[in-house]
């Protein structure tokens, strides 16, 4: 009878476990599954600006000119996700528009290379079914068709060992963790999402916060990894408000039947930035690739143009998108040294990626983090695993990411040199690998790539208008409390957009009352 009663509770306290599996621990599988990536409010200095002080666009067809008369000429520096949505709304409010953008493609940090006659990002990219600025951008564009919808299949590299990590059945055979602290890992959804305001989080950090909700073994094998890997030796000073957001806004990519289901765009970021530019450019706005911005003009005060390698572009606000130290570049000669300082007090990391084309797969899954410190990669992501390698004509893409400082020698690296340096642990991790499965690589460096996110983190955002009249940034370091991403990116853009607009239309306003 005593072990009847035994095992009647032993099936009890399964099954309420894998209830409460269910109910909590889907956003979990989510996090440690993309806890890379980044992920609808910002802060703009300690002001919060929402939707409902964003002025509205009015046209409603994305390819339809402005039939006012001209509000004035903007100069957007940076040809990135925010400057083009920028430049996008701009050229519907009968604003002209000039965007700059150094390098020979868009996209930013979503910009790409060919691999077989398609377009290919250089640094991973995807975006969530609940992303919703980016949707909303693409059916302005009508471009709803383009959208595609792919299961995804999430795992984790840890103790050499390969354990899958898609759904809550996958956590509860999760064997480095014992049954109790399999449930701390699934009540820490529960635990973070009673906190409402995240700002009285602001004064902890990750670790600290973690450690209390988890507790320390929980920390130990998935979190504490994670952190490292991702941010290095600014692991332990990352800010609780940055996880938090990954708890609050993660998980919501899913089907019906709890899988997760990541977007795409056909032909890739690229094709959807040339959609953009299209719009931008039907619209009498014009894009310069190639180009850099060398410098401000600015006069008594108030900035009149920009200075390119081919001459002045004069414009009557200009909005700049890099990352703040390269805007603190340009507005030295022109700001206090105070202003400067303060726009180069947020931290940076880097991130290379090395992408391998290969004649077959390495493994079924599409994202794979590693939580294992000896090994140089924080993630191996097989894109071939979400798009198909049919797209690439049969060959299997591979990124092997690590985000480090600029300084760092994998950084400093030739291409040759990192794929030397990377062969021996792809084949410690995947014994069956052989350098001849390799038909290309490339080695992609992003010196800005990850703000680095610390505590009181909203005290350090710069305004998004400067001591410069009429000089505006829009930067990712200022996406609080999200995390940069093409979604945040394409929000920011818009809100800028409409914040010059706006500013200018009642410019041009006050001149007419006179």
């Amino acid at each position: 009878m005593i072990g009847l009663i035994a095992y009647g509770a032993k099936r009890t306290t399964v099954a309420v476990f894998a209830l409460l599996v269910h109910v909590f621990l889907w956003v979990p599988v989510t996090l440690v599954g993309r806890f890379l990536f980044t992920t609808s409010r910002y802060v703009t200095g300690t002001r919060l600006l929402t939707q409902e002080s964003i002025v509205q666009m009015s046209p409603t067809s994305p390819n339809s000119k402005y039939s006012g008369d001209p509000t004035g000429q903007v100069v957007l520096i940076g040809g990135g996700f925010t400057g083009l949505a920028a430049a996008y709304v701009l050229t519907r409010q009968g604003v002209q528009v000039t965007l700059l953008e150094r390098d020979d493609h868009l996209g930013g940090l979503a910009g790409s290379f060919e691999v077989n006659g398609e377009r290919l990002e250089k640094f991973y990219h995807h975006w969530f079914t609940n992303d919703e600025h980016v949707m909303q951008l693409v059916k302005e564009l009508h471009a709803e068709d383009c959208i595609l919808y792919r299961p995804t299949r999430t795992g984790m590299y840890y103790a050499n060992n390969f354990f899958k990590l898609s759904s809550p059945l996958d956590v509860l055979r999760f064997t480095p963790l014992n049954w109790i602290d399999r449930l701390r890992l699934g009540l820490l959804v529960l635990r973070a999402r009673r906190v409402k305001d995240w700002q009285q989080l602001e004064a902890r950090t990750a670790e600290e916060w973690l450690l209390e909700l988890c507790g320390r073994e929980v920390y130990r094998v998935v979190w504490e990894p994670l952190l490292r890997g991702k941010f290095g030796p600014f692991a332990s000073d990352i800010s609780a408000v940055w996880f938090w957001n990954k708890v609050k806004l993660r998980g919501g990519s899913r089907s019906k039947d709890g899988g997760e289901v990541l977007a795409y765009y056909k032909g890739g970021f690229a094709a959807l930035a040339e959609r953009i530019t299209e719009a931008i450019t039907s619209m009498g706005g014009q894009i310069q690739t190639g180009t850099a911005a060398a410098a401000l003009v600015v006069d008594e005060g108030r900035v009149t143009g920009v200075q390119t390698g081919s001459g002045i572009i004069r414009a009557d606000a200009v909005i700049a998108t890099p990352a703040l130290p390269l805007i603190a570049d340009l507005v030295e000669p022109h700001a206090t040294g105070d202003y400067t300082r303060s726009l180069r007090q947020i931290d940076y990391l880097a991130n290379v990626c090395l992408v391998l084309e290969l004649d077959r797969s390495l493994s079924s899954t599409y994202w794979l983090n590693v939580n294992d410190p000896d090994f140089p990669f924080v993630g191996v992501i097989e894109h071939t695993n979400f798009e198909p390698s049919t797209t690439y004509g049969g060959r299997h893409i591979v990124y092997l990411s690590k985000y480090l400082p600029d300084t760092a020698d994998l950084y400093q690296m030739s291409s040759p040199e990192a794929l030397a340096f990377s062969i021996p642990y792809l084949q410690r991790m995947f014994p069956d690998f052989r350098p001849e499965w390799i038909l290309a690589h490339h080695f992609w460096r992003a010196q800005y790539s990850q703000p680095i996110v610390v505590r009181h983190y909203s005290d350090r955002i710069p305004s998004q208008e400067t001591p410069i009249d009429g000089f505006y940034i829009a930067t990712m370091a200022q996406i609080y409390p999200e995390d940069r991403g093409t979604n945040y990116a394409i929000r920011q853009g818009k809100a800028i957009g409409n914040l010059v607009a706006a500013k200018l239309s009642q410019a041009k306003q006050l001149a007419r009352s006179f």
